[in-house]
């Protein structure tokens, strides 16, 4: 193999691991109603390389592709080609799934791996309320849906400013100082209009900001 081939087959299977960390979320979000499947089209007989809640087509590691995504990837050769496919089939007992396939392309734009995702519409509804419950074991964080990065700034120094002139701890020598620690905990200076806003609204120069954020990012090894 050259070493072309082989730095894009190196590429290509980075890529392919990618996707594997993401399947673990989705089937944390989703639950067990949907089973998640992962093919590598380099080996079409063993494809399968991760699968979750398999349990509900009793595939495992090593299981090959399907007839409907054989037929999938071949229609996805050439100019016009479908990156994904939502449908309707039926398992292997008869009951209704939907599904999407989405065709992974590597480093050449040719099409390396599949993403199954498949709904088994007949689980039970309990497994359906326990995939939108916490089951006890949910983080909970409070996330700002903001429509500009401007807003995103001004509600989160709004919070900060609002936390920290509460904390009667805290000396009024300080308030601007740890306000802005604690903006820069929070990554709200990777935001481009983060350190003009916070300047202007606290009253001090860009140069002070900076000078707090440099000195949060050494004391805690940010950089």
């Amino acid at each position: 193999m050259s070493a072309t081939k082989r730095e894009t087959a190196s590429a290509d299977s980075l890529i392919i691991e990618s996707y594997k960390a993401s399947m673990d979320a989705l089937a944390a979000y989703l639950g067990e109603a949907y089973e998640i499947v992962l093919h590598d089209l380099q080996n079409l007989d063993h494809s399968i390389i991760k699968i979750l809640n398999g349990f509900h087509s009793g595939r495992t590691e090593g299981s090959p592709i399907t007839d409907f995504a054989l037929s999938m990837l071949e229609k996805s050769c050439g100019s016009g080609k479908q990156p994904y496919l939502v449908y309707h089939s039926k398992s292997k007992y008869g009951k209704p799934v939907k599904s999407t396939t989405i065709i992974i392309d590597g480093q050449n734009n040719e099409p390396i791996a599949m993403l199954c995702i498949n709904l088994y519409l007949d689980s039970s509804i309990y497994s359906f309320l326990q995939s939108i419950s916490d089951g006890g074991n949910a983080e909970y964080a409070n996330e700002n849906f903001i429509r500009s990065s401007d807003e995103l700034i001004t509600s989160a120094l709004n919070e900060a400013k609002s936390k920290i002139n509460a904390d009667k701890a805290i000396p009024l020598s300080l308030k601007n100082k740890t306000i802005i620690n604690h903006l820069c905990l929070q990554g709200i200076f990777k935001l481009k209009s983060a350190i003009k806003i916070v300047a202007d609204d606290l009253g001090i120069s860009p140069n002070t900001v900076y000078l707090h954020i440099r000195a949060v990012k050494q004391a805690n090894a940010l950089f």
